[in-house]
């Protein structure tokens, strides 16, 4: 990443994508200790069970004052109150980091640096899933299933990522 250039404004821009439980945030989680960045989440500002087709948007709304070397903004989702919540801020920094759902969206890759793809097994993917949210993503897991099928048909995040990574 260090010999590519600058593509969000004075900064860099990474986005992991990929189905729910491939272990995306882990994977954030790591980089960011090798990498200073700051990071965004696309649970964050998903507006809901039903607001995957809404990120793309969300999320051009947010690199566009960044890619002007202003500061960006989105409001942040409440997943237990089914609302929006208070608006976030987000400074421009060297990396930027966003991770999740929505992240290798079409409409950002002309501000993405680079895009990686994290997967799994279908099986282990659920566990993950189920054992970090419980009984609130188990009754939505097949919705959203559906609906992540549709955008990574749609999107084509795998086949145009630069690095992918399967999980176990």
């Amino acid at each position: 990443m260090n010999s590519r250039p600058a593509t969000l404004g004075a900064g860099k821009l990474i986005c992991i994508d990929g189905p729910s439980g491939s272990g995306k945030t882990t994977l954030a989680d790591r980089l960011v200790r090798l990498v200073p960045a700051t990071v965004v989440h696309t649970d964050q500002l998903c507006p809901g069970w039903d607001g995957l087709p809404a990120v793309p948007a969300i999320l051009s709304t947010l690199l566009t004052p960044l890619a002007e070397g202003r500061t960006g903004r989105f409001r942040e989702w409440d997943w237990i109150r089914d609302r929006l919540a208070e608006t976030v801020e987000v400074d421009p920094a060297p990396v930027l980091l966003i991770e999740g759902l929505g992240a290798g969206a079409r409409s950002i890759a002309g501000w993405t640096t680079t895009l990686v793809w994290v997967d799994a097994e279908v099986g282990q993917r659920r566990t993950r899933a189920f054992e970090r949210d419980g009984d609130y993503f188990r009754d939505q897991w097949a919705g959203w299933a559906a609906a992540e099928d549709a955008y990574f048909s749609a999107e084509q995040v795998r086949e145009r990522a630069d690095l992918s990574f399967r999980t176990g």
